[in-house]
């Protein structure tokens, strides 16, 4: 599939859209998987075909199927999503690459905490009033103060992967 996307402005479809991370714990026995509830975001495809916007997590809807771990990584100790309820994904620049992907730069918020992070987009589905876009990138939880690891439990990067549907926002 070859597929330019209309210009103008688009609004990330929730119900249709999933952002999920996993990462090893116990000494790399146990990998954690989650799945963030509450995701929001709108971009802008340009008349070049690049793109700019804005991907948003609450950061306590994380739900990895264990209330007492979710209360925990919502706390101090990881997300702190008292002080920063928010991780937020500005995309400074998507611009379409070959094969039908995307090449993505921007910036990735967590605790208060921002690092660039460039990773590659697959255009998985696009018609005139959708797109959909699959991602998957590492991420150094410790760059963002995410560095409890109580016994040396949890080491190595989180792989987070994102299947995100947006549609055609009317003006």
């Amino acid at each position: 599939m070859s597929v330019a996307v209309e210009t103008g402005l688009w609004q990330l479809d929730p119900a249709r859209s999933t952002v999920a991370l996993q990462h090893k714990s116990i000494w790399g026995l146990v990998t954690v998987k989650g799945t963030y509830t509450a995701v929001t975001g709108e971009g802008e495809v340009r008349p070049d075909g690049s793109a700019s916007g804005t991907l948003t997590l609450d950061a306590a809807s994380l739900d990895t199927k264990n209330a007492k771990r979710d209360k925990h990584l919502s706390s101090a100790d990881f997300f702190d999503a008292g002080r920063h309820p928010e991780i937020i994904f500005s995309v400074r620049s998507a611009v379409p690459g070959a094969d039908d992907t995307v090449e993505v730069s921007g910036q990735l918020t967590v605790r208060g905490i921002s690092r660039p992070q460039s990773f590659t987009a697959r255009v998985t589905d696009a018609d005139a009033d959708a797109v959909t876009l699959n991602a998957e990138l590492t991420v150094d939880r410790a760059e963002f103060g995410l560095d409890w690891n109580q016994l040396g439990m949890i080491r190595g990067l989180t792989t987070v992967t994102a299947a995100l549907r947006f549609a055609r926002r009317a003006v």
